[in-house]
């Protein structure tokens, strides 16, 4: 079945491309930083979500929210960081206001290996994309993405 079997809704078809447009992107970018970095898609994803903290009020994320910002559940996320906190990428500590709560930040070997991976993951999104823009079902998904204007 395709995204454009006449036996799916309209919208189903929709899903379908998207879903199908989705993987061959992550397939892509997974391998890309693999190779080059050792680093898998989600592994990415939570250190840049990470760096992106900052000591200002709100600036720190709870484990739930990083958990909805890499689209993991809870406990995969703690999974993640606790791997990568293995690995001297990720350090754990005591919220200073209140002693249950944890943060995350990004180790500066962290940092050092996210902007190297940083290249890695555009060309590669950039790669997924323009030969998805090949596929005449995905090309109106592809150029959805590339104008989309995300609020900030």
């Amino acid at each position: 079945m395709t995204a454009t079997d006449p036996a799916l809704t309209a919208l189903a078809q929709g899903w379908c491309a998207l879903s199908l447009l989705h993987g061959r992107i992550e397939a892509h970018i997974e391998r890309a930083l693999q190779a080059g970095h050792d680093l898998s898609v989600r592994e990415y994803s939570l250190l840049d979500v990470l760096s992106r903290q900052h000591d200002g009020e709100g600036g720190h994320l709870q484990m739930k929210q990083v958990a909805d910002a890499v689209v993991l559940s809870q406990s995969a996320t703690t999974r993640l960081v606790t791997r990568l906190e293995d690995r001297g990428l990720l350090s754990r500590y005591l919220c200073p206001t209140d002693r249950r709560g944890i943060y995350t930040n990004v180790t500066q070997a962290g940092l050092t290996l996210l902007e190297e991976a940083r290249p890695t993951n555009e060309t590669a999104l950039r790669e997924a994309l323009d030969t998805a823009a090949r596929t005449p079902e995905l090309a109106p998904l592809v150029h959805a993405v590339e104008t989309l204007k995300v609020p900030a």
